[in-house]
């Protein structure tokens, strides 16, 4: 058979005898029932493991959202970081040149190769022409002519091969090229990201204000990753819980006001019932008959402003009643 762990039967015992009190102390008719305050602490820690460098804070201290918790040691960190960024830099250079073909004087040096050979094609032009007329006037062979040909074509193959790497250095790469060189931009910008958010998880801030519980480790000592270093408790965590009857359970829905008293503050604090559990809790063993209903009770929460949340502490004991 299933047993409630001892915690809860304890409570569900003092929770038990508390009605009890108060249905032999409270005039019969009276909407005043016993509770007790409830926080959900929130255990701050950090992503990455290191020893604990310093710790900025204290118990009992409460401190407002961003500020600085605690500092892991973090050259390691910094290092990736500084790698990291420099190998994203040489990839987006890497990108940005060949989108931008060959360097000025790189262009300019086969400009000057081309004008020499276009020279040099005019002038083999020229004297093929020459050679011609004078193959018809019958002053030079043949072979001599085709010498002269010969030569004129390897002219003009040696300027069509300079005008082509002309046009190709003012040309940027080939789309292959740039699309796998804007990929390695990507994985490099993707690793220093990384690198920065493993830098960040060393300087750890609160997420948001509240009272510093305790702190779970000392400066010098390691901190495994994901260990917490901080226990804190926000306003907005501080609730209270109750206990009512089974008959009077309809009277306490989703969203009504309540006035919590607590011991040695005169003033009530106001309270919103935010959940109302939807079975006994700590039943105690009787036969469910009309006349053991009332035995039955059920836990509900009901959560205080966060103004009057620093005045209430857990654990405290509270009255609950109609506002």
């Amino acid at each position: 058979m299933f047993r409630r762990p001892l915690g809860q039967r304890i409570v569900g015992a003092f929770a038990l005898a508390a009605l009890a009190l108060v249905a032999a102390c409270t005039p019969r008719g009276a909407s005043v029932y016993q509770g007790y305050v409830e926080g959900e602490f929130v255990h701050v820690g950090s992503g990455v493991g290191g020893r604990l460098e310093r710790l900025l804070v204290q118990r009992g201290q409460s401190v407002e959202a961003n500020a600085p918790l605690y500092e892991l040691e973090s050259n390691e960190e910094a290092a990736a970081v500084k790698q990291a960024g420099e190998a994203w830099s040489a990839a987006g250079a890497q990108l940005a040149d060949l989108g931008t073909g060959r360097r000025e004087p790189e262009i300019q040096v086969i400009q000057a190769q081309l004008q020499q050979a276009t020279a040099t094609e005019k002038q083999s032009a020229s004297q093929l022409a020459r050679d011609e007329a004078q193959l018809e006037a019958g002053g030079i062979s043949r072979t001599q002519l085709e010498q002269s040909r010969a030569k004129h074509d390897v002219d003009a193959a040696r300027l069509r091969e300079l005008a082509g790497q002309l046009e190709v250095a003012r040309l940027a790469a080939r789309p292959e090229q740039i699309r796998a060189q804007s990929s390695e931009v990507a994985a490099a910008r993707a690793a220093l990201d990384q690198a920065k958010w493993r830098f960040d998880q060393t300087h750890v801030a609160a997420a948001q204000a509240g009272l510093v519980v305790d702190t779970l480790f000392r400066e010098g000592e390691w901190v495994p990753a994901g260990s917490p270093v901080v226990r804190m408790l926000p306003p907005a965590n501080v609730k209270v819980r109750f206990f009512v009857p089974e008959p009077q359970l309809h009277a306490f829905p989703v969203g009504r006001k309540l006035a919590i008293r607590v011991d040695g503050s005169g003033k009530p604090v106001e309270a919103t019932v935010t959940f109302v559990s939807t079975e006994a809790e700590f039943t105690p063993p009787v036969i469910y008959s009309n006349d053991m209903r009332s035995k039955l009770v059920f836990m509900i929460e009901a959560h205080v402003s966060p103004k009057d949340a620093p005045a209430m502490h857990p654990g405290q004991p509270v009255e609950v009643g109609a506002p």
